[in-house]
């Protein structure tokens, strides 16, 4: 879906920046444009990347563990 239709920005793109680092929407602003024209896609970029920050964030905190296994 295209967040700033302005800069032809989709949500992938928000999601692969997230993914690639960055955290915030000044950073978002600074490397793909988000939010820099008209400003309309603002709220809709926060969004997206608040959600996909949180979603990292709780990947991070899974810790797999291999059963251990004794003779």
């Amino acid at each position: 879906m295209i967040v700033c239709v302005c800069n032809n920005i989709s949500d992938r793109e928000i999601r692969q920046a997230v993914e690639l680092g960055l955290t915030s929407m000044e950073e978002l602003r600074r490397d793909l444009g988000v939010a820099t024209c008209c400003g309309q896609c603002f709220s809709c970029a926060e969004e997206i990347l608040s959600e996909h920050l949180a979603a990292t964030a709780e990947i991070q905190e899974t810790v797999l563990k291999r059963p251990v296994f004794s003779n």
